[in-house]
């Protein structure tokens, strides 16, 4: 089966490209909207443009596009860059957001190809868990909930970290994969990486419950061994 994977760099795209490379599947390609504003309803925006070294580090071609509006411009957008491929269906990270995963089913019934979504209803912790357990390196991008506070910009997610996210879930109802919107992540490294990417300069910026970890210098290098 060879697919192309909608890719936001964040940690649901990235496994779940994973998981179809650990079923055999070729991943061909990776299709990055890059959205106009930062409250899109369907895509990444804190280090959206940092997706070139996690796709040099995939070893996979990236296609870009940059958006020039908000949900049905974007939806636009997304569709014009997946109906160039010349595969047998498209991959997506989508967890439980039924708005992304049903938008994402319109586009592919039109151009008669299907959707492959492995992480689909899965439980948000027990994924996390798996994630972590598979290798994934994965750091909060960005958060925009109650309960957060600047000290999660830039933290590593790790076994720990779940725990935290779980007792925020219980006391806030957040989503502790960020499904909602609450947390976005970005991949510093993976078990199909062939480098780690290293953070060289960042900054975070902090309004009231929100704020994002910013990229300004990275760069790959061997992994440890």
């Amino acid at each position: 089966m060879r697919v192309s994977a909608l890719f936001s760099g964040g940690k649901d795209s990235t496994y779940a490209l994973y998981l179809l490379q650990q079923q055999g599947w070729e991943v061909t390609s990776l299709l990055t909207v890059i959205p106009k504003a930062s409250d899109s309803y369907m895509f990444h925006y804190p280090n959206i443009r940092w997706t070139r070294l996690q796709a040099e580090a995939l070893g996979i071609p990236i296609k870009y596009r940059e958006s020039q509006g908000l949900k049905e411009k974007e939806l636009g957008d997304i569709e014009i860059l997946m109906k160039g491929e010349d595969v047998d269906g498209f991959a997506c990270g989508a967890i439980a957001s039924d708005y992304q995963r049903s938008r994402l089913d319109e586009i592919c019934h039109r151009l008669g190809k299907p959707l492959f979504a492995p992480l689909w209803r899965k439980d948000q912790v027990v994924l996390l868990e798996d994630m972590v357990h598979a290798g994934l390196k994965f750091m909060v991008a960005g958060v925009y909930a109650e309960g957060f506070d600047e000290g999660w910009l830039g933290k590593i997610i790790t076994s720990a970290s779940i725990r935290e996210l779980e007792k925020l879930r219980d006391e806030y109802r957040i989503s502790p994969s960020g499904e909602g919107g609450e947390i976005e992540t970005f991949v510093l490294d993976a078990p199909n990486f062939s480098k780690s990417i290293v953070i060289d300069e960042a900054e975070t910026h902090w309004e009231r419950h929100s704020g994002n970890y910013i990229i300004r210098k990275a760069s790959l290098e061997d992994k440890k061994k």
